[in-house]
């Protein structure tokens, strides 16, 4: 690992000793989307630990609220992901995943860990804040379902609709550093749309196909096709993305199957954009059933949707200031409009003001040989993704605690703010 980069609020010892202890943890157990039992009793103790009330099971599934009061004053809900991917983990490290084809891939196990420290470090400190901070173990981020069944349980009627909503996220960005959007209302994620479809066919005998009808050819003609409905439907002002990422038919290479099964996700960054690229989708795959003379039509369900994410700018400001404070201005960058989705976005419905901002995990090592010309960084969901935690994870924890103490009227340092 790097050495760390110094920041100028250090992270209390054993805020961060017990931090590394959970992110190890939950790094060699991931669970996936749906299946974050063990995860969220981690999560759920080291929160009431820390002196959070924790409610459990809210949106029907391992969602967990913790809340901490400290009087009245401002609420501010800090958000972390429990969930983890279908990915093999090929990172060498001693604490890999121990579970077969699972991994924390995309870092929400370093999200959870920041998030803990973050409210362990405003627990030791209540005299310098006053308000309620809550904390949201959100399952299901990976398949977009998470957020929108907390709030359908009444996440906001249950414990208060916050004042301002915090989230961040690893990005293969050097770690120590932050990044977050360019001022203004302007998008920062595109919106996401997923869809499963299933292909019928008629199986038979590889020996006779004229006999049955292949859904693995129309599957195939389907994928391909698909790639007009951004190459010729889409404006190329508009930025969009289609990707059909999984693509599953058959057991035996003499076997031709009764179906095919695919899964499709769209990108973009505006709803009609999107309505537009999914409604061209289903067409493809209905028009290419029936060139193949299928037996019955496909079906194509919309399994997940979210919006479009666009930071409140007041709020952005704000933070970004507390941040810089924190860690100083060259450790703050901007960071430009990704096609990356995820369903943060359902937390700012009804005007909450949101702020969500890039966490650097890159070790300093790692970084340099890339820009020498060596093997790229590896990105979130890569087989390879390894934060550096040593100076990712301090990052984290100071960036989410400074961050909520600059909504709940401190300073960026603990002090109170200056009315």
């Amino acid at each position: 690992m790097s050495t760390p980069l110094p920041v100028r609020r250090p992270v209390q010892h054993s805020v961060l000793r017990s931090a590394v202890e959970l992110y190890l943890d939950l790094h060699a157990h991931p669970e996936l989307s749906g299946a974050e039992h063990r995860t969220a009793d981690r999560f759920a103790a080291r929160l009431a630990g820390h002196g959070c009330t924790v409610t459990r099971s809210v949106g029907g599934g391992h969602g967990l609220v913790g809340v901490l009061r400290n009087g009245p004053g401002p609420t501010v809900m800090l958000r972390a992901e429990l969930d983890a991917l279908p990915v093999t983990e090929r990172t060498g490290l001693p604490y890999a995943s121990t579970v077969p084809g699972v991994m924390h891939a995309c870092g929400h196990d370093l999200h959870m860990a920041a998030v803990a420290g973050a409210v362990a470090e405003l627990a030791a400190a209540r005299a310098a804040w006053r308000g309620t901070v809550l904390v949201v173990g959100q399952p299901s981020e990976e398949t977009l379902t998470g957020a929108r069944a907390m709030l359908a349980d009444g996440l906001y009627e249950r414990f208060g609709t916050p004042d301002a909503v915090l989230a961040q996220h690893a990005a293969p960005l050097p770690a120590g550093m932050l990044a977050h959007p360019a001022p203004g209302p302007a998008p920062l994620m595109a919106g996401s749309l997923s869809a499963d479809v299933t292909v019928y066919g008629r199986g038979g005998h590889a020996a006779t196909p004229h006999l049955a009808v292949d859904p693995v050819v129309t599957a195939a003609a389907i994928v391909l096709r698909l790639q007009s409905v951004v190459s010729r439907e889409t404006a190329p002002a508009e930025q969009a993305v289609l990707t059909v990422g999984s693509l599953r038919a058959g057991e035996r290479g003499n076997i031709i199957p009764e179906t095919a099964e695919l899964s499709l996700c769209l990108r973009a960054f505006s709803a009609p954009v999107l309505d537009r690229m999914a409604a061209a989708a289903e067409r493809v795959v209905r028009a290419e059933c029936a060139a193949s003379g299928c037996p019955r039509e496909p079906d194509f369900t919309v399994t997940a949707r979210s919006p479009v994410l666009v930071p409140d700018p007041a709020l952005t400001g704000a933070v970004r200031g507390a941040h810089e404070s924190l860690l100083g201005p060259d450790r703050v960058l901007d960071f430009g409009t990704t096609t990356a989705t995820e369903d943060f976005p359902w937390f700012a419905e009804g005007g909450v003001p949101v702020a969500y901002w890039m966490l650097g995990t890159t070790g300093a090592r790692q970084w340099r040989a890339a820009r020498a010309g060596g093997e790229p960084v590896p990105p979130n969901h890569a087989p390879g993704f390894a934060p550096d935690v040593r100076t990712a994870l301090p990052a984290g924890i100071g960036a989410m605690a400074s961050a909520a103490r600059q909504v709940l009227g401190a300073g960026p340092d603990g002090g109170r703010a200056a009315a």
